[in-house]
C-alpha cells in the first residue's frame, strides 16, 4: 500500500473533527493556507503532539487542540498509529502511561540511545535529587508542599532540575489550585531505569506509605 493511501485510511473517521480543528477560522495555528491548502488531518496533529510533547498526550489534551474529538476517535488514532510504526519497524511506538500516551523507543534500540546519550550514571542526580524523584515516582501526583514535608526539606531547586532533565513534570489537578500544580515521572524516566511502567517499581512499604 502507498503512503498516500495509508494516510487516506489513517485518516478515516476523523472527518467531522476535521472542520473543527482548533480555530481553523482566523488566526489559529491550523487554519487554512491563502492557497486553500487544507489543515492537517487530526491523526498527523496528534502525531505531532506526541512527537514534540515532553509530557504524555491524554484524550483531554488532544480535544482542547482538536474540538469535537471523542474518546473513540482518540484511541483509533492511537491504535492506527501503533498499527503504522510496527508495518514500518519504526524504532518507537507509543506507550501509555497514567497520564497519557508517549512516543518511546523501543527497548531493543535502548542501547544505541545510551551509547549516544549516556545512561543514568551520567545524570549526576545528588542524593537529595534522587531522594525527591523517588517520592514522586511512588507518590505521584505530589505537591511541592508534600514533598518538602515529606523530605522536611526545601525542595523547589531539586524539582526544577529535575524538570529540566526530563524526569519528572508538572500535572495539573482538574480540581486543583492552578497554583498548586502537581508533579509525576515522565517516559524519559522510566526508559533511564529500564521500566515499562510504574508498576516495575520496586516494592518499598518506606515510600509507599509516607
Amino acid at each position: 500500500m502507498s503512503e498516500p493511501a495509508e494516510e487516506n485510511v489513517l485518516a478515516a473517521g476523523f472527518v467531522e473533527a476535521l472542520e473543527s480543528v482548533g480555530e481553523t477560522e482566523g488566526t489559529g495555528f491550523f487554519s487554512k493556507a491563502e492557497d486553500d491548502t487544507p489543515p492537517p488531518p487530526p491523526i498527523r496533529i496528534l502525531e505531532a503532539l506526541l512527537f514534540v510533547g515532553s509530557a504524555p498526550l491524554s484524550h483531554e489534551r488532544g480535544r482542547q487542540i482538536i474540538r469535537g474529538l471523542s474518546k473513540e476517535q482518540f484511541q483509533q488514532a492511537i491504535e492506527e498509529l501503533n498499527a503504522l510504526y510496527r508495518r514500518q519497524a519504526r524504532p518507537y511506538a507509543l506507550t501509555h502511561g497514567p497520564d497519557g500516551w508517549s512516543l518511546t523507543l523501543r527497548s531493543a534500540f535502548h542501547p544505541l540511545r545510551e551509547k549516544v546519550f549516556g545512561g543514568v550514571k551520567e545524570a549526576r542526580l545528588s542524593t537529595a535529587a534522587v531522594d525527591v524523584l523517588a517520592l514522586i515516582a511512588y507518590r505521584q501526583p505530589c505537591t511541592k508542599i508534600e514533598v518538602d514535608t515529606w523530605r522536611g526539606a526545601e525542595s523547589g531547586s531539586l524539582l526544577r532540575q529535575l524538570v529540566r532533565r526530563g524526569l519528572i513534570h508538572v500535572v495539573y489537578r482538574a480540581e486543583a489550585d492552578k497554583r498548586d500544580v502537581s508533579y509525576g515521572t515522565t517516559p524519559r524516566f522510566l526508559d533511564l531505569f529500564g521500566l515499562t511502567s510504574l508498576e516495575d517499581l520496586p516494592k518499598t512499604q518506606d515510600l509507599q506509605q509516607i
